[in-house]
């Protein structure tokens, strides 16, 4: 099976009208989308989603802004699709992103850096599980129509 990463589109890109734009972007990359759906996040994910950060003085600022509005979640595959995908969404600090990145274009706050992406291939797959259930996951092989 290809590798499989996972995104969240944060609250800042369905308040901006760039969900559409966003994911162009991935596509336009060649990354396969094999899940897509919009929640809201609850308090107890995100203490799970982010217990490395739980103690840090800024956490409640990522809770108000990761619960202002709803995240779209996203499920990419392709071969080294989390390196592919953290190139793509540049530094986490938009201020430190190369220009054409996800981040250097649409954001200018690290606060507000519009989308995760998993880290490791063992983090996307316990994120993934996180956000997903398994019947929302799909499987296909591409095909060109003519």
């Amino acid at each position: 099976m290809a590798e499989r990463s996972l995104l969240l589109l944060k609250p800042d890109v369905i308040h901006r009208s760039l969900v559409g734009t966003i994911l162009a972007r991935i596509e336009a990359r060649n990354f396969k989308i094999v899940g897509l759906k919009m929640f809201d996040l609850k308090r107890e994910t995100l203490d799970e989603h982010y217990a490395h950060i739980v103690s840090k003085p800024f956490y409640p600022e990522i809770v108000s802004y990761m619960t202002m509005g709803p995240v779209v979640g996203v499920i990419v595959e392709g071969k080294n699709i989390v390196a592919g995908m953290r190139q793509l969404c540049g530094a986490t600090n938009p201020a430190e992103a190369e220009m054409g990145t996800l981040r250097a274009d649409y954001s200018n706050d690290i606060g507000a850096n519009i989308i995760h992406a998993s880290d490791s291939v063992e983090n996307a797959e316990l994120e993934i599980l996180r956000f997903f259930k398994a019947d929302e996951v799909c499987s296909y092989e591409r095909k060109i129509i003519a």
